[in-house]
């Protein structure tokens, strides 16, 4: 679910068939909504509201009965329903390989490699302290 709130909407056009696209029904139009986003102080403190954010959902479900889930933030509900169709696909077994293949992999792979830039940047600013002990301590 990740990999597919994660993936761009040409990364999840890519993957999906247009045969999966057509037969995918809508429990719910696809919406864009808002959603209160909590926190903790120390990651264990009490909960506070730290504020909003824009989330699109999307529910679908398939010709062979499957249903299909996403919640992405923003506002782009084209890629939640398209997120909610893999999820669909997903779930059948036949079709997991696929849409691993086609999707999660390059997803998390994406991500490990922006991951992996952002941290090169952050160490080449980094700044190492030391202290020189004087004799008389």
């Amino acid at each position: 679910m990740a990999a597919f709130a994660a993936a761009t909407p040409a990364e999840l056009a890519v993957a999906l068939d247009a045969d999966a696209i057509a037969q995918a029904r809508d429990l719910r139009p696809a919406a864009a909504g808002l959603v209160m986003v909590r926190g903790r102080i120390g990651g264990d403190g009490p909960a506070f509201n730290l504020g909003e954010a824009t989330v699109a959902r999307a529910s679908v479900r398939l010709d062979g009965g499957r249903t299909g889930h996403a919640y992405r933030l923003g506002r782009d509900t084209d890629a939640a329903r398209l997120a909610a169709i893999a999820d669909a696909l997903w779930q059948d077994p036949a079709r997991r390989p696929a849409i691993e293949a086609a999707l999660v992999t390059a997803v998390e792979a994406r991500l490990a490699a922006a991951d992996e830039a952002a941290s090169r940047r952050a160490a080449a600013t980094r700044v190492d302290f030391f202290t020189m002990v004087r004799g008389e301590d």
